[in-house]
């Protein structure tokens, strides 16, 4: 079975910083990709960045982009979002998501998702 478990959402001032890591459990063995999404307040959810399996190539939303950084630990079945310079728009519920399938930011390729984790920027 698997399970995909986020942390190190929080509050935060404009301007700051988090890092939101996603642990994964399970057979996660053939997972091609893992991606973070976003859903704020009256939103869809959004995907955000994504990276493939072994830490190769990235995407990543325009409106995080020179912000956000993502990255993944095969070792240590762990994700990574390391996001700077945030902005009250970036708040949202965050989900660490996974899939077999090719690596985007379309929400509806993405099979095994996380519970989520509130970050708020205040303003």
């Amino acid at each position: 079975q698997v399970r995909l478990v986020e942390s190190g959402g929080g509050s935060v001032q404009a301007g700051g910083s988090l890092r939101l890591s996603c642990a994964y459990f399970g057979y996660t063995y053939y997972f091609n990709c893992m991606a973070w999404f976003r859903q704020g307040p009256g939103n869809e959810r959004e995907g955000v960045a994504a990276v493939a399996n072994g830490g190769g190539s990235t995407r990543y939303a325009d409106s995080v982009k020179g912000r956000f950084s993502i990255s993944h630990d095969n070792a240590k079945n762990m994700v990574y979002l390391e996001m700077n310079t945030l902005k009250p728009e970036d708040t949202a519920v965050y989900y660490c998501a996974a899939t077999y399938s090719a690596c985007g930011l379309g929400a509806s390729t993405y099979y095994y998702w996380g519970q989520g984790t509130q970050v708020t920027v205040s303003s």
